[in-house]
């Protein structure tokens, strides 16, 4: 029986994010473990050793520690307490687009070439705001991917942007053909890689160009759309709740703390100021 537990917060084809807890009772290494595919694990509670062959890591909330897919690992916890982490994979070839190179080894699947890498006070923040996002129904897949490649951007050093494989527009054109498809189905919760798609571009480097050209993250842009057309159509909705459903939000609670974030005011309440002009 596994001794820690493994919460999902976010999986979709880009990326999946898990919140691990462990109680730290394994004071000695533990046997061998494998993952199937690579993760980046965030600590930011508590202390363990990650064991690679005979070298060792301390996995603390300074730290991002890596595990290779297919490579043998154990865990051991000689610090009481245990420990807590995001857990944070990502597609391959996402991660062959956001790790600068000389983190990486050879080869065709993506690896990274050392256990552990130090992490500062921005990355530490963003893990934090990356938890606190993704409890259930606080953010849409499109905030959550955007959310986790920004941590791991910041962690790994930015590097720069490029299109990645396929037919990728010019950076203005792709921006300009993703607006189009945001403004076309504002209720639908898009994932990156549909939008990707659409687009002709890899979600890397869509979030890249997106935020550098019109600075914002692709995500808060659509939901200034909704906002916008929520504004719109205040006064044909008699049941609020109907009208944020219909723009993509997944409740009334989502759509009013949206909207008084952006205007100042509940829904409700704009609407009875407008109406009493």
């Amino acid at each position: 029986m596994a001794d820690f537990d493994a919460r999902p917060l976010a999986i979709t084809d880009t990326v999946a994010v898990w919140d691990v807890r462990c109680p730290g009772l394994r004071r000695r290494p533990s046997e061998e473990e494998w993952a199937t595919a690579t993760h980046l694990v965030f600590p930011y509670q508590g202390a363990y050793v990650h064991h690679v062959g005979g070298a060792e890591s301390v996995a603390e909330a300074n730290q991002v520690i890596f595990i290779n897919a297919g490579e043998p690992y154990r865990v051991s916890h000689p610090v009481a307490g245990g420990d807590a982490a995001l857990s944070i994979g990502v597609s391959p070839a996402a991660l062959l687009e956001l790790a600068p190179k000389d983190r990486l080894r050879g080869g065709g699947q993506p690896a990274f070439s050392s256990a552990q890498l130090r992490v500062g006070a921005a990355a530490q923040a963003l893990t934090a705001l990356l938890r606190h996002r993704l409890v259930p129904g606080a953010a849409d897949a499109l905030e959550a991917e955007s959310a986790t490649l920004a941590l791991l951007r910041t962690a790994l050093g930015d590097r720069a942007a490029r299109p990645g494989a396929g037919r990728a527009r010019p950076p203005r054109r792709l921006v300009e053909r993703a607006k189009l498809v945001l403004a076309a189905d504002l209720s639908r919760r898009w994932t990156l890689a549909e939008i990707s798609a659409e687009v002709g571009g890899s979600p890397v480097y869509l979030t890249q160009m997106f935020a550098q050209l019109e600075g914002i993250p692709l995500y808060r842009y659509q939901l200034r759309l909704r906002l916008a057309r929520a504004l719109a159509l205040l006064g044909e909705y008699d049941d609020l709740t109907d009208l944020a459903l219909e723009l993509g939000f997944s409740s009334h609670s989502h759509f009013s703390s949206a909207f008084k974030q952006a205007f100042g005011q509940s829904p409700s309440a704009f609407r009875r100021s407008a109406a009493d002009r």
